[in-house]
């Protein structure tokens, strides 16, 4: 079944819609959305190549479908790739942006680039905040 067919079954009527207002935009919870917009570009349900930047606790997961993998394959159809927390940063975005650009979705690089590094300043631990100092001259009664 092509994807377009596929958008066209999926975009009226799935669970992973999310209506707040009547008129407001309108989206998504499926799991390899990276923007979470309901649109034919982004969903994963609807393309047969998807990129999923998940939270995992070795690190950041980034799952790709494996481009001549079987329909009625499910898990020997991915690809995952692990980056752990220590690799820092820029090497996380790093490999996000060459899964993303080597021909694979190089439309999906800035949103998987940014799903990353959300996810990799979301696993540091937060700074401790130097004591409170006290202002002017205090005198003690």
């Amino acid at each position: 079944m092509s994807t377009d067919l596929q958008w066209l079954l999926l975009r009226k009527n799935n669970s992973f819609i999310v209506k707040r207002l009547s008129e407001g935009p309108i989206f998504s919870r499926e799991p390899a959305n990276l923007t979470n917009v309901h649109s034919h570009k982004f969903s994963g349900l609807a393309n047969s190549k998807t990129i999923a930047v998940v939270d995992s606790p070795t690190g950041v997961k980034i799952v790709t479908r494996k481009p001549n993998a079987s329909p009625t394959s499910v898990s020997k159809a991915y690809a995952t790739t692990v980056i752990r927390p220590r690799s820092g940063g820029r090497r996380a975005a790093g490999v996000a942006a060459g899964i993303a650009k080597r021909g694979y979705r190089p439309d999906l690089r800035a949103a998987a680039i940014s799903r990353v590094s959300a996810l990799v300043a979301a696993q540091k631990e937060p700074k401790a905040s130097p004591p409170k100092k006290v202002r002017g001259s205090k005198k003690q009664l």
